[in-house]
């Protein structure tokens, strides 16, 4: 879980003061939670999850809602929170772009960086006990 806070942390940094969240960060995450997700058994649960909340960024990506780092961050986020169980992976989903709102009134800005709600959001429903 540590591992996971850090990776986290280092992605919402990136997109908070660049705007960016690195192919570099956001590919190789989404790789190792599979594999470890895949080692617990819970694969198959984890590569759905990521590919849901992928489709479901990519639709935004498309419309115009989201950067394209999103929605290649949401296929690590949806494979961690869908290897949690769909218990943790609906909430996060949810909960991110209820953050993400509140940082656009807080900044009093249309335009907020998107990654570090998802970070946060899936970060709160992984540290809550199931």
């Amino acid at each position: 879980m540590v591992v996971l806070a850090v990776w986290l942390g280092v992605l919402s940094v990136c997109d908070l003061r660049w705007r960016r969240l690195p192919n570099l960060l956001t590919l190789p995450g989404f790789a190792v939670i599979l594999v470890i997700a895949g080692l617990d058994g819970r694969g198959a649960a984890a590569a759905l999850g990521a590919a849901v909340l992928a489709a479901v960024y990519l639709a935004g990506f498309l419309l115009g809602g989201f950067g394209a780092g999103d929605v290649k961050l949401a296929l690590g986020l949806g494979a961690a929170t869908g290897a949690a169980g769909i218990e943790a992976w609906v909430p996060a989903a949810l909960l991110a772009p209820v953050l993400t709102l509140l940082l656009a009134l807080l900044m009093r800005s249309r335009v907020v960086p998107h990654g570090p709600s998802m970070c946060l959001a899936t970060a709160v429903v992984l540290a809550i006990p199931a």
